[in-house]
């Protein structure tokens, strides 16, 4: 099945896909300035990842939304495109792509749907504490089962009291013997009824006193371990398709081998996590903002109202240039995050800006779009309703916009204080 994927790859894209790596992501020699020039192996993967969602993802994409159900044949799709796992190292099977060509596929992926694309995303997320905390063992075990068939995995942190405050969770670890007795529930995890095996981070020291990045371990833990309960489908108001659901983890026992690192370190990973997935939110983030903005100016173009087109109305054309402004803009901050984090540098800051800046973008172009739509806007019949309810979640999930503010805020104000 693998060897088919890559063949089915090469395919479209015209060259061998182990050519992809991305991690010299610099096209110039320092000094230069800076270029705005994707590589051609960039150029290939956003072409790709364009072609799948416009041609196979958003003719379904309603019907998706409407019914709620899991996208299968999509997410079976996009892993036999190359589209899935991107991050997973060479080691294991997999394309070891840079933080920049993920983006590139993430845009192309929100463009046509955001609740698919969150669904196939999740997996990145689930998988990237392994890929930065996994020893050769873990690594192997758990990554390379996501190269050799289509399945998906979910990240276990979220609880009904704890969100943007993860120092707050209350799941907990003890340890007997060579296990971990696990008990707590998680809430709010995506591709959590559908996923073959969970990353979770639970309080490992009872002691309330001992800081967060001292109290807390992850854990790779299996889903069909006995004692995970599996709450129903979460009915959301956007994002519909994306499997959301509660978790309930009761004396479940975990082997000691399948800690990431070490006691205690839990924290700290989940943290380097989020500076590494947050980036590929603002993208998503951004693909929803330009479908939002073509969707308006193509209706623009076409409506009359006073006898012309709606575009030659001032009003109009200067919402749809400030639209474009703002979807720009976003698009900048992402890159810049994603340039970051290919060179190596640690990325909380502008991977923090991208997200609070493209997830406000997402949320104020859409509503842009209904508005230019009038009463058609706000029908089902025509797709920008759906954006508006979709790009809600960009300011919630991954940290609030406010967790994002003052985190950039304590990194701002760090710099003038060292």
């Amino acid at each position: 099945m693998f060897r088919r994927s890559c063949r089915v790859l090469r395919s479209i894209s015209r060259f061998d896909w182990r050519s992809l790596r991305t991690k010299a992501p610099l096209q110039h020699e320092p000094g230069l300035g800076f270029s705005f020039e994707l590589s051609e192996q960039q150029k290939e993967f956003q072409a790709t990842a364009r072609k799948f969602a416009r041609e196979e993802i958003i003719p379904v994409a309603a019907e998706y939304d409407k019914t709620g159900e899991y996208p299968v044949p999509l997410i079976k799709r996009a892993w036999e495109l190359g589209l899935m796992n991107i991050n997973i190292p060479e080691s294991c099977g997999g394309l070891e792509l840079g933080a920049f060509s993920g983006c590139l596929i993430a845009e192309e992926l929100a463009y046509a749907c955001t609740g698919i694309q969150t669904a196939i995303e999740a997996n990145n997320l689930g998988e990237m504490p392994v890929i930065i905390a996994g020893n050769d063992e873990q690594q192997k075990k758990y990554l390379r089962r996501m190269i050799e068939e289509p399945i998906v995995c979910a990240y276990c942190v979220t609880e009904p009291g704890a969100g943007s405050d993860v120092a707050a969770i209350k799941t907990k670890a003890e340890k007997k013997g060579n296990e971990y007795v696990i008990n707590g529930q998680k809430m709010w995890i995506t591709n959590g009824g559908k996923a073959n095996w969970f990353f979770l981070l639970a309080r490992s020291d009872p002691n309330p006193k001992t800081p967060a990045r001292k109290a807390f371990t992850g854990f790779i833990v299996e889903a069909d371990t006995p004692g995970i309960h599996i709450g129903r489908k979460e009915l959301n108001m956007g994002q519909r398709c994306s499997d959301t659901r509660g978790i309930v983890f009761e004396d479940v026992r975990v082997p000691k081998e399948n800690v990431l690192i070490d006691e205690g370190a839990g924290f700290r990973i989940a943290m380097e996590v989020f500076d590494k997935t947050r980036t590929p939110v603002a993208a998503a983030s951004t693909g929803l903002a330009q479908r939002a903005l073509d969707e308006a100016t193509k209706y623009a173009l076409e409506r009359k109202t006073f006898g012309k087109p709606l575009v030659e109305h001032q009003a109009i054309s200067f919402l749809l240039a400030e639209m474009a402004m703002k979807v720009e803009l976003a698009r900048l901050s992402y890159q810049r995050a994603a340039w970051e984090t290919d060179c190596g540098r640690r990325n909380t800051y502008y991977a923090s800006i991208a997200k609070a800046f493209a997830g406000d973008i997402a949320n104020q172009v859409a509503s842009d779009a209904v508005q230019i739509f009038g009463g058609s806007g706000f029908n089902t019949e025509y797709p920008v309703e759906k954006l508006m309810r979709d790009a809600k979640i960009f300011q919630i999930y991954e940290g609030t916009a406010q967790i994002q503010r003052l985190i950039i805020a304590r990194e701002h104000i760090g710099k003038y204080n060292n």
